[in-house]
């Protein structure tokens, strides 16, 4: 029996072409089955050592990738640190401080004293950070002794992206199981087990890259928050709030400082709020912004038609656009002085400080955000005398 395995053996290895006169390969049937997997195999082995020092003999060619990436960012901070630490010594030395204990703070106002800068956005002016600050981190992998990656999906493009995903499904699985639970036990479900998503919004995509530290696709984030969105919406939604919260970030909002227009209501019970004056440039106008309406604008008894170039026009309906009320309000506008620009601007600022008591404290958050809140105080600086305009001067000649 051990002599007919052994011919057979033999006839596979001399199939395979093996030649026994090559070193480290001999005719017993162990090292034939060895030799069989290494040419079966379609990844390099070579023998390397990690962080720790410890020699690892087996490596994939994913492994090889993943320590020279490795190797080659601690390089790059290596210097990037030194660089730092040197420039931080002199500018240290510039304004007479100690060196030893020049604080961040410290690096900002040397910054902000000796490069003045006009200009109101703090990226726009000279900035001195850590590299750590400044470069993203890398994401750690980690590998058996035989060189095969620990992480379930290592050989995806965005291994935790997709883990987070099996996560959250595993999330939706749990309160479903509770939830028929209930219902066999009950009949109905608990109350008050629902997430209130009103004082918490969505981590942006940018955001999201940083704790995955991953790049993602648009399409990628869109399903990300297509699918929290349903476990937001579960009916036990509250059992994983600890979960969800991981992605969403809480919003201070205080309703008193945002002094809410009182709704008012007319003959026949339709709500409306006023909003007066609303003023841009010389325009002044008067807003009524009337709920449970149709999408119907009045600008001094005509309709959007009254600003004959496309930008007004815009001004005026983006606050609806935003806030998706574009057909659930009519607005009602009369307006004097000024010009386009000054009317539907101070339109615009009109039907967003109406808005606010028809929408819920998130997308006032967001308003905020996006400036529509903010009222325009620049006007068109008045000419000077003895100059051409208002900065303008007269061609001065000599002769």
């Amino acid at each position: 029996m051990a002599t007919s395995m052994f011919i057979r053996f033999s006839n596979f290895r001399n199939l395979l072409k093996i030649n026994s006169n090559v070193l480290g390969i001999s005719s017993n049937t162990t090292q034939c089955l060895e030799s069989i997997s290494r040419l079966s195999s379609t990844q390099q082995s070579e023998a390397l050592t990690d962080q720790s020092g410890i020699k690892i003999l087996h490596t994939t060619k994913a492994m090889q990738t993943y320590m020279k990436r490795i190797k080659k960012h601690e390089e790059l901070m290596e210097k990037e640190v030194f660089e730092y630490e040197k420039g931080k010594r002199h500018l240290a030395n510039m304004m007479g401080m100690d060196a030893e204990n020049f604080t961040d703070e410290d690096v900002d106002r040397s910054l902000e004293y000796l490069f003045p800068s006009g200009l109101y956005d703090p990226k726009a002016r000279p900035l001195m950070k850590h590299p750590k600050e400044i470069f993203p981190p890398q994401k750690v992998a980690e590998f058996s002794a035989d060189g095969k990656p620990l992480h379930p999906f290592f050989f995806m493009i965005t291994p935790v992206y997709y883990e987070t995903l099996h996560s959250i499904v595993e999330q939706l699985r749990n309160l479903d199981d509770l939830e028929d639970k209930f219902t066999k036990s009950t009949g109905t479900l608990p109350n008050e087990n629902k997430m209130d998503p009103h004082e918490s919004v969505w981590i942006t995509k940018v955001q999201l890259e940083n704790l995955l530290l991953e790049k993602l696709y648009d399409d990628q984030y869109e399903y990300f928050i297509k699918t929290m969105e349903k476990l937001l919406n579960h009916p036990l939604s509250q059992r994983a709030e600890e979960f969800i919260m991981k992605y969403r970030i809480k919003l201070a909002i205080n309703t008193k400082d945002y002094n809410f227009l009182p709704i008012m209501y007319t003959e026949d019970g339709k709500p409306y709020v006023k909003v007066f004056p609303c003023q841009r440039k010389s325009a002044t106008a008067t807003v009524t912004v009337f709920g449970e309406g149709t999408g119907k604008i009045t600008i001094n008894g005509k309709d959007i038609s009254y600003f004959k170039d496309m930008q007004s026009r815009q001004q005026v309906i983006f606050p609806l656009i935003f806030t998706n009320m574009i057909e659930k309000v009519d607005i009602e506008a009369v307006v004097e002085g000024g010009g386009n620009t000054g009317q539907s601007g101070a339109i615009r600022w009109g039907i967003a400080w109406g808005l606010r008591s028809f929408v819920t404290p998130e997308v006032v958050q967001n308003m905020k955000i996006a400036g529509l809140l903010t009222r325009d105080w620049r006007i068109r600086e008045r000419k000077k005398f003895g100059q051409e305009g208002a900065r303008r001067k007269f061609t001065w000649k000599k002769r």
